[in-house]
């Protein structure tokens, strides 16, 4: 399995940016797709997740309202539409696979394969 995720750069705050990050490898209809995030000095934090193929969605209380999570199966593209941007939002972005969907998905140990991460710069 491999995740490539892209989409990353400098924005002001108030905007958007919309992460991408393409799986390959198997199908994935039976896993949960997360994002975490990392900002400098701090640890991995949770995002949001939901399962692949649609239906419940979790999102952290910092994201919540602002960022969305979806699929496309046709493509195996995972995406994280992110609105009104903060500087706190600032960090690493990193996309990741679970397949097992009964684990905690706001850990980042339940999660099996990861991409690469992509920097998100919010300026104030």
């Amino acid at each position: 399995v491999q995740l490539q995720a892209s989409g990353g750069g400098l924005v002001q705050a108030g905007g958007s940016l919309r992460l991408s990050c393409a799986a390959s490898g198997r199908t994935f209809s039976s896993y949960v797709t997360g994002w975490f995030r990392q900002a400098p000095g701090k640890g991995r934090e949770f995002v949001g997740a939901m399962p692949w193929s649609g239906g419940y969605t979790d999102y952290a209380d910092s994201v919540n309202g602002r960022f969305t999570i979806s699929t496309d199966n046709a493509k195996n593209m995972v995406y994280l539409q992110m609105n009104s941007l903060k500087p706190e939002d600032t960090a690493i972005y990193y996309c990741a696979l679970n397949s097992y969907s009964d684990s905690d998905w706001r850990n980042p140990i339940s999660f099996d394969y990861w991409g690469q991460g992509t920097l998100v710069t919010v300026s104030s």
